[in-house]
């Protein structure tokens, strides 16, 4: 399976758009039958054993609110929110759901007025396990500490949230904000309440000792500079980094979710029992879930063959060849004692090159060089080679999976999903040697830098080093293939593997080849669309200075179709957008593979939700 780091989704702009998120992917709080979901005599309680998607990830971050470099689909999606709940949920107990999902969240639907400029969210009231209550002041608690931490916080982008609130005000279950402008209330809701989390008043301290609310965040105002913000997320955020206290801390033990920390270990051993004051439903059926890492893909599949994991993945050279007109294999290699499912992930997968690079920044700002990039990537042959028919081409930044999902615009669907540039080694090779670029050593070098574009000095060689997650063996024979073929133009590619956790945090962005830019392309896999932002616009990843645009891309056009994707009711909006990144080669677009997996037969009620939203409470074994 890919990794992740967790993103926001695209804008919809359309009235069209709209009515099909609203009937396309409606949302309940009901679990979907899925394979394996159903007979036998449904039993009270057992620990449920999974492994995490990929190899090599530890899920080491459990303050709600982080900074770039602590996020994760793992650990956010697939640990925060199974104890602290956002103010909004996504996603439900099926594979392909990606609306949102009030039944499963802690507010009621927002209610917009004033033209759009004035939204009212409605808590439901719920409790958090020391019998504080949910409240307007616990969603009030987590804006004020974006407006006090914007540069620490992962999902901001200037001029959106927090900065287009100009008041907000919580009084009981009721929270009302003003903002700077009218706005598309499903943008507003998808892509900006979707990214508050309730904080318990418990929390807002600045010392373990210290009686609710004595930090004074959620009283707190731009008045003072927001010091008393400050204060508490500096204490919160030091907490967060003891992670061996994790299950003991008496900050993290005060849960709104349906599950809470029972044990916790640093090498990613983690154990979760239900929370008997969960004030939502449904009530968890399992007595724990206890969730193991591996190192590589190749001992993970040893557990799931010997029955050591209740869910797992199979690894992609364990796959037989997927039949042309199916989803799944045509047999199961692990016999009966497991049911497979896919799971698709609602999100793009890429490498991402460092505009501000000192070394390759100035390569890299080439729109031909990108293109170039592009065309050596051979994304159908290696899947029928090492995915063996299980991924699908990325070309933009719409999500081309689930396939068919409506987010796609015509152009990625060109040349078999690949986009404007489909893979041709001929096609990169020219494109270098007409801009000015000849081969030297069989490298490319640059010969002419009138022709080779601004900042390009004769002499400066074509190549690149991309730091990819180890762990994975198809992921590694992926950008093994890459670069062979690469080489074929002239183009070299220098590979370092790392760990996920050490790739993420080296991926702060960072100023204009400066010295925090080392990185040259980040390949630690992709993004989800499942935050910041649920409707996949591109404010988190290409907005200038956006909190997550690690690879510092930066574009007046880009911004401006952004933009008009927040406000915009037009469909042309966003396949503007779209079409203009799958253009413009913010990224180099990479397979999607999705991952086939398996859940004992004894377990029932688990799916793949294509947002990786994990909802263990409805799972449940038999007899």
């Amino acid at each position: 399976m890919n990794i992740w780091r967790r993103k926001g989704l695209a804008a919809a702009g359309a009235v069209a758009a709209m009515a099909m998120v609203a009937a396309g992917c409606s949302s309940s709080g009901s679990s979907s039958t899925s394979a394996g979901s159903s007979g036998g005599t449904p039993v009270q309680g057992g620990t449920a054993t999974m492994s995490l998607s990929a190899p090599g990830v530890t899920q080491n971050w459990i303050f709600p609110f982080a900074a770039l470099t602590n996020t994760s689909v793992y650990n956010s999606v697939q640990f925060q929110w199974l104890m602290y709940r956002p103010l909004y949920m996504f996603g439900n107990n099926t594979n392909n759901d990606v609306a949102i999902n009030y039944a499963l969240s802690p507010a009621n639907a927002p209610v917009y007025s004033n033209g759009g400029k004035t939204v009212v969210v409605s808590m439901k009231g719920w409790k958090w396990s020391n019998g504080e209550t949910v409240d307007a002041n616990s969603a009030l608690f987590f804006l004020h500490m974006t407006m006090a931490e914007k540069a620490n916080w992962y999902a901001y982008s200037p001029t959106l949230l927090p900065d287009n609130v100009t008041s907000a005000t919580a009084s009981g279950n009721t929270l009302t904000m003003h903002l700077n402008k009218a706005y598309s209330s499903i943008w507003y809701t998808y892509n900006q309440l979707a990214e508050l989390n309730p904080m318990p008043e418990s929390w807002d301290v600045t010392s373990l000792t210290g009686k609710p609310g004595s930090g004074g965040c959620i009283a707190d105002s731009a008045a003072d500079h927001w010091a008393k913000c400050k204060a508490v997320w500096a204490f919160l955020t030091a907490q967060s980094k003891i992670a061996s206290t994790y299950a003991t801390s008496p900050l993290w033990s005060v849960v709104d979710g349906p599950w809470k920390l029972s044990s916790y270990s640093t090498t990613g051993n983690i154990t979760l029992v239900p929370n008997p004051k969960y004030s939502g439903s449904p009530k968890p059926k399992l007595a724990a879930l206890k969730i193991v890492p591996f190192t590589a893909d190749s001992t993970e599949y040893t557990a799931l063959k010997t029955g050591q994991i209740n869910v797992g993945y199979i690894p992609a050279q364990d796959l037989p060849q997927k039949p042309a007109s199916a989803v799944l294999p045509a047999t199961n290699p692990l016999g009966s004692g497991y049911n497979l499912q896919p799971f698709y992930s609602f999100g793009i997968y890429y490498a991402q090159p460092n505009f501000n690079n000192p070394t390759v920044g100035f390569m890299i700002r080439q729109l031909y060089v990108r293109q170039a990039l592009q065309e050596v990537f051979d994304q159908v042959g290696i899947d029928k080679a090492i995915y063996r028919g299980y991924s699908v081409p990325d070309s933009g930044p719409a999500p081309n999976t689930p396939p068919g999902n409506q987010w796609t615009p015509s152009i990625q669907n060109e040349n078999n999903s690949q986009g404007p540039y489909p893979f041709s080694i001929s096609k990169a090779k020219a494109l270098l040697t007409s801009h000015g670029w000849s081969e030297t050593g069989g490298v490319m070098t640059c010969q002419d830098p009138a022709k080779c574009g601004t900042g390009i000095k004769q002499g400066q060689q074509a190549k690149f080093t991309y730091v990819y997650s180890t762990g994975n063996a198809a992921v590694t024979a992926q950008w093994q293939t890459y670069k062979s073929d690469a080489s074929q133009a002239g183009i070299d590619i220098n590979l370092v593997g790392q760990t996920f956790n050490t790739i993420i945090g080296e991926s702060a962005p960072c100023a204009p080849m400066g010295p925090k830019c080392a990185v040259q392309v980040f390949a630690f896999g992709g993004w989800g669309f499942n935050g910041p932002g649920f409707e996949p616009t591109g404010e988190p990843l290409f907005a200038t200075g956006a909190g997550s645009n690690s690879g510092n891309y930066s574009d007046p056009t880009m911004d401006n179709l952004i933009n008009e994707t927040h406000t915009s009711s037009a469909t042309s909006a966003f396949v503007n957008y779209a079409t203009y990144g799958a253009k413009q080669l913010p990224f180099i677009w990479a397979p999607n593979p999705y991952g086939v997996e398996a859940v004992s037969s004894k377990l029932h009620a688990v799916t793949f939700n294509a947002l990786y939203t994990l909802l263990p409470e409805y799972w449940y074994f038999t007899k």
